[in-house]
């Protein structure tokens, strides 16, 4: 296969980049290339700051991929009494499905089984699902209880033994990895230079305030550093081990809790998503996504380097178990698992159990001037992100806010466009024998929206491109080079992980990897 590049290539080079990120002084630099430094990255840029952002892995690369992939009101937390927060998560979450992405986040209804003693009733399930859908203002429509047989018409795994009623409420999924790649390529249009697998050796400092950072890019070793007026540290779980790099006596300003989760083969297909009761406050999820079932998620503390959170047989055996008191078993045999991750929720310091705490934001600045961010979840990211923006404006020793903009309240990310008028020129547009098939063509449409069209010019330029990466699978070979090309991808983990569903589809073996490795090899070249 000769040597296809992507065409009107826009985005740098590595070597671009770094170069770029070494010029003069930037006015944020965002350390951490996940929900909550792409979020902040993207809305500094619209406010008209010279931003740079840098990530030691891949963007998204740990938690942010790791998410139970909802864009959701939070029906959980109705049971905690916090009304508010699931009033304004819904106000994002219909921003998100309506104007931001539409392309990448999905409705799906959910059902919620009530079993004899079970913990919570029939009643309050039912008074609970249509508060919360109240709270959307019934954008999803009206929550109400189904009867088991209806329920199992669109979920044929659900279980029925002593099932007494199915309450029924609307919410939105979406792939989190394919978000976030395309909240990088909206920061990089709105003027900010990126780099992945670029880790800190170090902070600068002057004067005793941190003024930027100290780097090693991990494809070449090549060392670089990076000024800036202020710095963001948007580490996640790492984000105490950055703040003692600016002050080695800073005490933990967070606690990790581990989520892990399954991806496991579906026997049928399923039209709705299951969130389980477990007890008072927890629930488990099985949600139909990317064609498989996502079941999860676990909620433990987590005390260990964040580096080595993996998934293990007691995250396997206690999903499958919880799991197990609303689905049959037969399809919960641990043979049909694709897939597994786990990634850790960063929550405020203090004492109690990791499930009973709360999901906040916490921003701290320490002695030397760096502002540090953790805690977020993908529903709020923009909210998040537009609150650190307007702490921004309060460092007065940085006086960024004379010189920053207002950012617009609904910015689309690239690709808007609806997904079914998408898929439907994906296929016209073409004449055999590259026409596209349709199950490619809806794939690509619902993960790049109308950015799509770039794949399919790549297949035009070279058909060989249009295969599937697998047969069992809807990925295309252009992806890969679109992802080398475009989407910051210099490692066969960051194409097969998070710039396609081949791995989470168990699809990526060793031929696989191999032609991967070869197409991101000639990019290099």
């Amino acid at each position: 296969m000769r040597t296809i590049t992507s065409p009107q290539l826009t985005h740098p080079t590595r070597e671009q980049a770094r170069t770029e990120l070494t010029r003069g002084t930037f006015d944020l630099l965002v350390i951490g290339g996940g929900i909550l430094g792409t979020s902040v990255a993207w809305m500094a840029t619209q406010a008209g700051l010279r931003v740079a952002m840098v990530d030691a892995g891949d963007f998204a690369g740990a938690t942010s991929s790791a998410s139970s992939k909802l864009v959701h009101g939070g029906l959980r937390y109705l049971q905690t009494g916090n009304v508010k927060l699931v009033a304004e998560n819904h106000r994002e979450r219909r921003a998100l499905s309506s104007a931001v992405a539409p392309h990448l986040v999905n409705p799906m209804p959910f059902l919620v089984p009530v079993y004899k003693g079970g913990p919570h009733g029939a009643a309050k399930m039912g008074a609970g699902v249509f508060l919360y859908s109240a709270l959307s203002a019934f954008g999803d429509g009206v929550g109400h209880i189904k009867s088991p047989a209806n329920a199992q018409r669109l979920v044929p795994g659900l279980t029925t033994r002593n099932l007494k009623a199915v309450a029924a409420y609307g919410d939105h999924q979406m792939n989190d990895s394919r978000v976030a790649i395309m909240t990088v390529r909206a920061a990089v249009d709105a003027g900010a230079v990126v780099l992945n697998h670029a880790r800190v050796e170090g902070l600068r400092t002057t004067n005793g305030m941190v003024t930027g950072a100290e780097l090693r890019d991990g494809v070449d070793g090549t060392e670089f550093g990076i000024n800036a007026r202020l710095v963001l540290n948007a580490t996640g779980p790492w984000v105490d081990h950055l703040r003692r790099m600016e002050d080695s006596a800073a005490d933990p300003s967070i606690r990790l809790s581990k989520g892990a989760h399954l991806v496991v083969k579906a026997d049928r297909p399923w039209h709705a998503a299951l969130t389980i009761p477990v007890d008072k406050y927890r629930v488990s999820f099985a949600i139909p996504w990317e064609g498989q079932l996502l079941l999860g998620t676990t909620d433990e503390e987590y005390v260990g380097d964040p580096a080595d959170v993996g998934v293990v047989q007691s995250d396997i055996d206690q999903i499958l178990g919880e799991a197990g008191t609303a689905i049959d078993s037969a399809q919960l045999d641990p043979s049909k698992i694709n897939y597994a991750f786990a990634g850790l929720r960063v929550l405020p310091g203090g004492p109690g159990d990791t499930s009973s705490a709360k999901r906040e934001t916490v921003v701290t600045r320490g002695r030397g001037g760096m502002l540090s961010v953790a805690g977020g979840k993908w529903t709020t990211y923009r909210h998040i992100g537009q609150m650190v923006i307007d702490r921004l404006k309060k460092v007065g020793s940085v006086p960024l806010a004379e010189e920053m903009s207002p950012t617009l309240k609904t910015v689309p990310l690239p690709g808007l466009g609806r997904p079914e008028g998408i898929a439907h020129r994906l296929m016209v547009d073409q004449e055999p024998p590259v026409r596209m098939d349709p199950l490619v063509a809806r794939h690509l449409a619902t993960h790049y929206g109308s950015v799509s069209m770039d794949i399919a010019e790549l297949v035009r330029r070279d058909p060989s491109l249009g295969e599937r990466i697998h047969p069992d699978g809807p990925d295309i070979w252009a992806q890969v080079v679109f992802a080398r090309d475009h989407e910051w991808a210099v490692s066969p983990e960051d194409v097969l992980r998070r710039r396609t569903t081949v791995m989470i589809r168990g699809l990526d073996d060793e031929d696989v990897r191999k032609r991967t490795e070869a197409l991101l090899t000639e990019g290099a070249e």
